[in-house]
């Protein structure tokens, strides 16, 4: 997924193939898609192209107008933030200023996690985003770096068909980096093969699910073209619980970091991770090191 600096980036996953392929399954053409979500034909061509995202609050429509479920076609990870609450009501900055008879500043405040929202905004915030106020509180905790320790859901949740496990490895993968292109990820996948086995139209298919099965030379030809261990890609394996682990620190440090790094799943069940990766995790905790507050000097 590539765009532009400064261009918008909606708060949930956004595939412009993944929707072209939806919006011809559903014999609709840009311009229809566009007039159903409000916006021009072109504009729809170049979210699909990856030129650029469409707002937030344009993806419930969206997935309306295709039939989809929000949360299949757009996924988001993990509980919600104050953003996103406001984008999944369809709900611009703007709208929702409206309903709290004020300016932008306090909602891009909050949702940025500069200053809080104040307490006579929440009941009707939270009613127009159809949550209750202590869902909302939490929401903005999430929007000030405040993480929920009280559920284990997104670290018991693991990726398991081929395309969650694509697609999370493209999403948390890398930083400082473009992650592999369809092109080269069919390329690693054939060298590694030894043969022309895929091409970037079957990559495509199996990133978005139009595909759901691979043969086992493609499996092991993704693990290598993504730098995990093989077992990763067999039917209904689940990453373990160090890999696990291990995701969710990379996933955290990118948060951080606002980018990507190379991650890669333990090698085997219990090796642990490879010296490569913990190099990698040292380069990146080096680097945000200066910029992490004081732990007394741990």
């Amino acid at each position: 997924m590539t765009a532009t600096a400064g261009v918008h980036v909606p708060p949930r996953q956004f595939d412009g193939s993944r929707v072209r392929a939806v919006r011809r399954g559903r014999d609709l053409s840009q311009k229809q898609l566009g007039e159903l979500v409000g916006v021009s034909g072109p504009a729809v061509a170049r979210w699909e192209s990856g030129q650029e995202f469409p707002k937030g609050e344009k993806l419930p429509g969206i997935a309306a107008a295709l039939d989809q479920p929000l949360d299949v076609l757009f996924p988001h990870d993990g509980p919600p933030d104050l953003q996103l609450l406001r984008c999944d009501a369809g709900l611009s900055k703007a709208q929702a200023a409206e309903i709290i008879n004020a300016s932008r500043v306090p909602l891009s405040n909050a949702e940025s996690g500069r200053r809080r929202l104040s307490d006579a905004y929440v009941p009707p915030l939270a009613k127009a985003y159809g949550v209750t106020e202590d869902e909302l509180r939490a929401a903005q905790d999430r929007s000030f770096g405040l993480r929920d320790t009280s559920s284990d859901d997104e670290r018991t949740s693991a990726p398991r068909t081929i395309e969650e496990k694509i697609n999370y490895l493209l999403q948390y993968g890398y930083v400082g980096q473009e992650p592999p292109s369809d092109e080269e990820m069919a390329r690693a996948v054939n060298e590694h093969a030894g043969v022309a086995t895929v091409t970037a139209d079957d990559i495509v298919a199996l990133r978005t699910g139009a595909t759901t099965d691979a043969s086992d030379v493609v499996r092991a030809g993704l693990a290598h073209a993504l730098q995990v261990d093989a077992a990763l890609f067999q039917d209904d394996a689940e990453v373990n619980p160090a890999a696990r682990d291990f995701l969710e620190a990379i996933r955290f440090l990118g948060s951080i970091h606002r980018g990507q790094i190379l991650g890669l799943a333990a090698r085997g069940n219990q090796t642990g991770l490879s010296a490569e990766m913990m190099a990698k995790i040292n380069e990146v905790v080096g680097e945000l090191k200066h910029k992490l507050p004081d732990v007394g000097g741990e």
